[in-house]
């Protein structure tokens, strides 16, 4: 037992190739105390294909994929599913966010556009999800879920964030959420209360006792 008080920091793999989410992840996780974790993501696995989300809800996707890598990497990972659900188009594109036009980030915001010309201001009530899930190679699984509420624009505006952001005004502000500092958003956004609900499970596991 004479090293009972040494410990080795936790490498965590944040299951997704996508460069933008995984520095949110880690700039989140270093605010929240866990500065001294090892963040990773799966450029650092080419091995690894991108996982089919077969799930039928934002937590099957993201317990799907986080147990996934855990299992193909022996290491803690931690992933999530998002989109953002508009009100006027029943709560599409939903699941389907990230695909939503099959071409990326553009294609999706311009698909969206078109789909609401004609949907007035005041039905274009719409929110971000997002469901983070935890899973260690011990079996430890926790699930968390942060919502961001506004509404969709009428034009891209901003060249913050990714994804929808430069499409979304959050309620209360004057802005896209495209136009906030990444510290700003990290305040208010879906992905930043689901990482702040989730966040005390892995900083309390994030060192090993050896």
């Amino acid at each position: 037992f004479k090293n009972a008080n040494r410990f080795i920091e936790m490498k965590l793999v944040i299951a997704t190739k996508n460069s933008g989410k995984v520095i949110e992840f880690r700039r989140i996780l270093d605010e929240l105390g866990a500065k001294n974790l090892e963040v990773v993501g799966l450029d650092q696995f080419p091995e690894i294909v991108d996982i089919e989300e077969t799930g039928t809800t934002f937590e099957e996707n993201a317990l799907l994929k986080a147990r996934t890598i855990s299992q193909l990497t022996g290491l803690p990972a931690l992933a999530d599913d998002s989109g953002i659900c508009v009100d006027a188009l029943n709560g599409a594109p939903g699941l389907y966010s990230a695909r939503y036009s099959g071409a990326g980030d553009d294609a999706n915001n311009q698909k969206l556009l078109n789909e609401l010309k004609d949907v007035p201001d005041e039905k274009r009530g719409a929110y971000f999800i997002c469901v983070a899930a935890y899973v260690s190679p011990d079996g430890i699984e926790e699930v968390a879920e942060g919502r961001f509420y506004g509404k969709i624009l009428r034009e891209v505006i901003g060249s913050g964030g990714f994804g929808y952001d430069p499409l979304f005004q959050p309620e209360g502000l004057n802005c896209s959420s495209a136009e906030l500092t990444a510290q700003e958003k990290d305040a208010i956004s879906h992905r930043g209360k689901a990482l702040r609900a989730i966040a005390p499970y892995i900083i309390n596991r994030k060192s090993t006792r050896l």
